[in-house]
C-alpha cells in the first residue's frame, strides 16, 4: 500500500502502479527495483525522484537506467552489477532495512501568515504580470514577481530540478530558489506561489518539484502555495475573493491590450521610442485604476489606450508580420524565449502574439468536449460556460475597441478559434497546450500572418504533436504559410535558433517582394488588355 499523500499529484495511472511496485518492494527484502525510463519522456522526470523517495524511505536502494535507440548496454551492465555488489556487501553485514521519515511535510499559507508574508511569485509574462502583481497587493497580499530577465535562474534550476523536467519548470523554480538565496528576503516571513494546470501536463507536478528543490535547498519550512482552477491544494490564507478575481481579469485585460498595440505599433513608429513612452505612460495608468477598479474607468482606458495608439505617427513601411506561439511560459518569457519579440523586431519584422488570457478559456472549454464525448457533469459544463461567459465581458470591450480600429487586428472568440482547430485536429487534445496552440495558428494564419514560430520546450511531447505535428498539414490546407518550430532548453544553440528565425524571416521578406512583383505584372496585364480592347 502507497503511503499517502506523496509529494508528487499521482496524476496518471501507469505512475500510480509504479509507485505501488516501489511501496512493495519496499517492504520486501528479498525484492530490489529496477526503473527503466526513456531518454527524453518527461513524465519520468516526475517518477523517478518519487521512487527513489519511496524505495529510500525504507533503506532500499534505487536503480534507474535510461534507455534510447542505442544498442550499447555497457552502462546498464555496471550499473546492475553495481546493485549486485551493493546487495551482496549488506547481506555480508548483515544489514537490516529500517524506515526513514522522508517525507515531505506540507506547511500550510495560514491566515496570520497573509498579514507579514512576502510572496515571491516566477515571472511568466512581464507586461501580464505587472498589473496581476498590483492587483494582488491591492487585494492584501504582498505579492513580488521577480525579475524577467534572469539567467542565473537557469542554472540555479538545473540544481534543483531533475534535468529530464521541461525548461519551463526549470527556470520557474531556479527563480524562486535564487530568490529565497539572495538574502533579499526574511526566509521565516517568505512563501513561493506557483500555478497548477489540473490536466494531464506535467506542469501539474511542478509543485511537486518545488518542493523537492526546497527541501534540497535547505527552505523546506517556506510554504508553497497552488494557485489552480480545480482545488487541487487549499491554504487557509489564501482565498479567491471577488476583488481579488476582478482586478486580475482587469489585470490580465489591460496586458493582453497593451501587448496587442505595442507590438503593433513599435516597428512602425516614426520617432524611435514613442511607442514605449506611450506604453510606459499607460502602463502607470491602469495600475493606478486597479486601486478602485471601477468599470467605466476600465472602460475609458481601454478605449483611450486604442485611440492614442491609432494616432501614433508611423511610417508606412510595409513588414512581415511574424506570429509567436507555443508553451505558455517559453511564449511569454523573455529569458526561456531568448528575447524572440526583440528579434524579430530587430529584423525588420513584426512580432504578432495571441491574447494570454485566451489560454485560460481554452482549459476552461475542456468541460464542454469532456461532457459530450468523456461522460463529464452537466453542471461542470455550464458552471464553465457561466465562467467563460464573465471573462469574455472583460474582453469585449477591448475587441470591440480593436475590431473598430484603424490599425489593429481583430480577435476571435475562444469558440471561433476551437471552430478553426477542429478543422485539422481532435479539440480532445487537451494536454499541455492542446489542440489551442494548432488554434492559434490557424486564428493568425486567417488574419494574414502567414509567418510563425513555433516555440516549444524540448520534449514536451503533447506540444510536439499538436504544434510541430500540425506544421505539414497547415502548410497543405493553407498554401503559401511559413512556419518554422524553435526548441527551447538549457542546452540549446542559441545561435542555431537565431539562424532558423533569420531564414524564416528572410523567406518572409522574399514572399513580400513576389507578392508586389505578382501584383505590379498583374496591374501592368489589365492595362495592356485595357490598351487592346481600345
Amino acid at each position: 500500500k502507497v503511503e499517502r499523500p506523496l509529494r508528487v499529484v499521482d496524476q496518471w495511472a501507469y505512475h500510480s502502479r509504479l509507485y505501488a511496485a516501489a511501496s512493495f518492494v519496499a517492504h520486501e527484502k528479498d525484492l530490489e527495483l529496477v526503473q527503466l525510463n526513456s531518454f527524453g519522456c518527461g513524465l519520468d522526470a516526475i517518477t523517478t525522484d518519487q521512487v527513489q523517495e519511496i524505495l529510500n524511505g525504507h533503506s532500499k536502494i534505487y536503480t534507474a537506467l535510461k534507455i534510447d535507440e542505442g544498442n550499447n548496454l555497457g552502462a546498464a551492465r555496471i550499473r546492475v552489477r553495481s546493485l549486485k555488489a551493493s546487495i551482496l556487501e549488506r547481506e555480508k553485514n548483515n544489514f537490516t532495512l529500517t524506515k526513514v521519515d522522508n517525507r515531505y511535510k506540507r506547511i500550510k499559507f495560514t491566515k496570520e501568515m497573509r498579514k507579514n508574508h512576502t510572496i515571491l511569485c516566477p515571472e511568466m509574462s512581464p507586461i501580464h504580470f505587472q498589473f496581476l502583481e498590483e492587483a494582488f497587493r491591492l487585494s492584501g497580499y504582498n505579492l513580488v514577481v521577480l525579475p524577467s530577465i534572469d539567467y542565473k535562474a537557469i542554472d540555479e534550476g538545473l540544481k534543483y530540478v531533475n534535468n529530464d523536467a521541461c525548461y519551463p519548470a526549470i527556470i520557474v523554480i531556479g527563480q524562486l530558489i535564487e530568490a529565497l538565496k539572495s538574502g533579499q528576503y526574511d526566509i521565516n516571513n517568505t512563501s513561493v506561489m506557483i500555478s497548477q494546470t489540473g490536466g494531464g501536463c506535467r506542469a501539474t507536478n511542478y509543485i511537486g518539484l518545488l518542493r523537492k528543490a526546497l527541501r534540497d535547498a535547505g527552505f523546506e519550512h517556506v510554504p508553497v502555495i497552488s494557485v489552480n482552477p480545480s482545488g487541487i491544494e487549499k491554504n487557509p490564507g489564501f482565498k479567491y475573493s471577488f476583488g481579488l478575481l476582478h482586478r486580475s481579469m482587469m489585470a490580465l485585460a489591460y496586458g493582453d491590450l497593451l501587448m496587442c498595440v505595442l507590438y503593433r505599433i513599435r516597428p512602425y513608429e516614426k520617432f524611435k521610442g514613442s511607442a514605449n513612452e506611450l506604453y510606459e505612460k499607460w502602463v502607470k495608468i491602469c495600475k493606478a485604476s486597479l486601486k478602485k477598479a471601477r468599470r467605466n474607468e476600465f472602460r475609458e482606458n481601454i478605449l483611450n489606450i486604442v485611440k492614442e495608439f491609432d494616432e501614433l505617427e508611423i511610417t508606412n513601411e510595409v513588414k512581415p508580420k511574424v506570429g509567436l506561439v507555443g508553451e505558455i511560459l517559453v511564449k511569454f518569457h523573455p529569458t526561456a524565449n531568448n528575447n524572440v519579440v526583440d528579434i524579430v523586431e530587430a529584423e525588420g519584422a513584426e512580432a504578432v502574439m495571441p491574447s494570454l488570457t485566451d489560454f485560460l478559456l481554452y482549459c476552461l472549454l475542456y468541460s464542454e468536449f469532456k461532457h459530450e464525448y468523456l461522460g463529464g457533469s452537466r453542471l461542470s459544463k455550464i458552471i464553465s460556460n457561466i465562467v467563460i461567459d464573465i471573462i469574455e465581458l472583460y474582453m469585449k470591450t477591448y475587441k470591440e475597441a480593436l475590431a473598430n480600429s484603424n490599425r489593429f487586428y481583430p480577435q476571435k472568440s475562444i469558440q471561433e478559434i476551437a471552430q478553426g482547430a477542429s478543422q485539422i485536429i481532435s479539440l480532445g487534445h487537451q494536454t499541455g497546450e492542446g489542440w489551442f496552440l494548432t488554434g492559434e495558428m490557424i486564428e493568425l494564419i486567417e488574419s494574414g500572418v502567414k509567418n510563425i514560430i513555433c516555440m516549444q520546450p524540448f520534449a514536451c511531447l503533447p506540444n510536439h504533436v499538436t504544434g510541430k505535428g500540425m506544421m505539414k498539414e497547415l502548410k497543405r490546407v493553407y498554401p503559401g504559410t511559413n512556419i518554422v518550430a524553435i526548441d527551447y532548453d538549457p542546452g540549446a544553440s542559441e545561435v542555431n535558433q537565431l539562424n532558423r528565425i533569420k531564414l524564416m524571416i528572410t523567406t518572409a521578406f522574399e514572399n513580400i517582394k513576389e507578392f508586389k512583383e505578382s501584383k505590379a505584372k498583374a496591374y501592368l496585364d489589365d492595362s495592356y488588355k485595357q490598351f487592346d480592347h481600345a
